[in-house]
């Protein structure tokens, strides 16, 4: 059986870090690794876990991401599972762990979906990449939470070692029963 690993990502970073959690396990698990808006429809019988990871936007995920938990409800409760949220605010460790971060507490409270294992991730701020009213935003964004705010530069905030962990919390995680 494989691991499927969906992910939604703004500007890449939550791809980046599914990526690096599909190497992270691949010894122990083969994996899948999925844009969800690109997921369409999914083999469910070769997978036996399962892995949404999603980037905040402007204090949203993408709605794409409840759309495919309301769609495989079944699917998704059937299986060990987890998920993982990527945000700048996370960038500050006491906002890295599901009870502190806002945007994860949210979800999960208003999600039917219960993943077995859950984690967050600081982003990166790319400033460079970001159109121009992005740019803006983010930065704005940026200094009234005491943020970087140089446009020039880019900063990744991922803690890799974090991301690794949470990896073999996920390969570990028993396989459900049918």
């Amino acid at each position: 059986m494989k691991a499927l690993i969906l992910f939604s990502s703004r500007d890449g970073q939550a791809r980046d870090i599914a990526s690096y959690i599909a190497r992270e396990i691949q010894a122990q698990q083969a994996c899948d690794v999925i844009d969800i808006l690109e997921a369409g429809s999914v083999d469910w019988a070769q997978y036996d876990r399962v892995l949404i990871g999603a980037s905040i936007r402007y204090g949203n995920f993408h709605p794409a991401v409840a759309k495919f938990v309301k769609t495989h409800l079944v699917a998704l409760q059937q299986r060990a599972s987890a998920f993982f949220c990527v945000n700048l605010t996370a960038r500050k460790p006491e906002k890295r762990s599901p009870q502190t971060n806002a945007y994860t507490r949210k979800f999960l409270q208003q999600s039917p979906w219960q993943p077995d294992c859950c984690a967050v991730f600081a982003g990166a701020l790319r400033y460079p990449r970001y159109r121009w009213f992005d740019r803006i935003m983010i930065q704005l964004i940026m200094r009234m939470t005491g943020g970087e705010t140089d446009s020039s530069k880019e900063v990744e905030y991922t803690d890799w070692q974090q991301v690794a962990r949470f990896a073999q919390e996920f390969a570990q995680l028993p396989v459900k029963s049918a």
